[in-house]
C-alpha cells in the first residue's frame, strides 16, 4: 500500500522550525570543520522492520540546507520494510556540510512518523477480518498533528477529527455542563451547520438509550466492558455508527473489534508510538 504525500506547503514550516531550533544562534559549528565545497553521498536506512512515513520531511530538510541536493526515494510512504540495516529508504547526494546539518532533523521526523505508521499497522493487522476500523485521536504532538495523522493513514488507519472546528464532539464534561446527554444533543442539533457531524460520548447503556433518538453521526462508547459493547451494538441495531474508546491496547483491540463496533479510537497511535530506528549512512 502506498499513500499520496502531504503537500510540501504543509510540511515545510515544520521542517524549517525544527532546523532553526537545531541551528541555534551560530549554526552548525561542527559541520564547519568540513571543506565548504565537499560533496557527500548517503542513504537513509531502516535498521528495524516497520512502515515508512515522512520521506518528504527528510527530503525537505536536506533541500532547505542545500537546494542543489539530489534526493531519491527508494520506497514510498506506507510501504513495510525489513530491518537489519539493509532496508534503504532513500539515497541522497548533497553538500557535505548541509547534509550533516540536516541529518538530525530529517531523522527525527522520519523516525517519528514511521513509528506512528508502524504502530498503526500493528493495530490494523490485529483487527483484520472484522468490520472495525482503527482511528487516531487529537492526542498528537503539538505542531505535528497533520504529519502524525498522515502517518496514521500510512499505517492503514483512518483519521478522527483534526481539530475543534471540524465536528461537534460532545464529551463527558460537555454533557455535565449542559445538564445531560439529551440536552447536549438538542443544543448541538440546534447550532450545527448542515455539514457539521455530531458525535456524543456515553459512559453507560442508559446514556446510549438517551442518545439514540437524536441519531447523531457517531456515538462513542467510553470504557465499556466487552459485554456492554456487545449489548450496545445490539441496542443500536445499525442505526448509528458506534466507536469504542478507552482501555485499548494491542492485547485488547481484537476482542473489542469482535463485539461488532464500527470504529476503535486509539490515542496510543500518536502519543505512545516508539520511534522507528532509521539512520543516515555514508555511501
Amino acid at each position: 500500500m502506498t499513500i499520496d504525500s502531504l503537500p510540501d506547503l504543509l510540511i515545510e514550516p515544520v521542517v524549517r522550525a525544527a532546523l532553526a531550533e537545531d541551528l541555534g544562534r551560530a549554526g552548525d559549528v561542527t559541520a564547519a570543520l568540513i571543506d565548504a565545497e565537499a560533496r557527500m553521498s548517503a542513504v537513509f536506512a531502516a535498521r528495524k522492520p516497520g512502515v515508512v512515513s515522512g520521506l518528504a520531511c527528510a527530503r525537505l530538510a536536506v533541500l532547505a540546507m542545500d537546494p542543489t541536493a539530489r534526493f531519491e526515494a527508494v520506497v514510498a510512504d506506507g510501504v513495510a520494510v525489513g530491518g537489519g540495516g539493509n532496508a534503504i529508504l532513500a539515497r541522497v547526494e548533497a553538500n557535505a556540510r548541509a547534509l550533516l546539518t540536516a541529518e538530525r532533523t530529517a531523522l527525527n521526523l522520519l523516525g517519528r512518523l514511521s513509528g506512528v505508521a508502524t504502530l498503526t499497522r500493528a493495530y490494523v493487522d490485529a483487527v483484520a477480518g472484522t468490520k472495525a476500523r482503527i482511528t487516531d485521536t487529537r492526542k498528537t504532538t503539538p505542531g505535528l498533528r497533520a504529519l502524525e495523522k498522515y502517518a496514521v493513514r500510512c499505517g492503514g488507519g483512518i483519521n478522527h477529527r483534526f481539530g475543534l472546528d471540524d465536528a461537534i464532539l460532545i464529551k463527558d464534561n460537555h454533557v455535565a455542563a449542559c445538564g445531560g446527554v439529551a440536552e447536549a444533543l438538542r443544543r448541538a442539533q440546534a447550532s450545527a451547520g448542515h455539514l457539521t457531524p455530531i458525535e456524543v460520548e456515553v459512559d453507560s447503556l442508559a446514556q446510549l438509550e438517551q442518545a439514540l433518538p437524536f441519531a447523531p453521526a457517531v456515538i462513542m462508547l467510553d470504557n465499556f466492558s466487552l459485554e456492554d459493547l456487545r449489548r450496545a451494538v445490539a441496542i443500536a441495531g445499525g442505526r448509528v455508527r458506534l466507536e469504542a474508546s478507552g482501555g485499548v491496547s494491542l492485547q485488547t483491540v481484537r476482542a473489542i473489534a469482535e463485539t461488532g463496533v464500527d470504529v476503535i479510537s486509539v490515542g496510543a497511535l500518536t502519543h505512545s508510538a516508539p520511534v522507528l530506528d532509521i539512520g543516515l549512512d555514508a555511501a
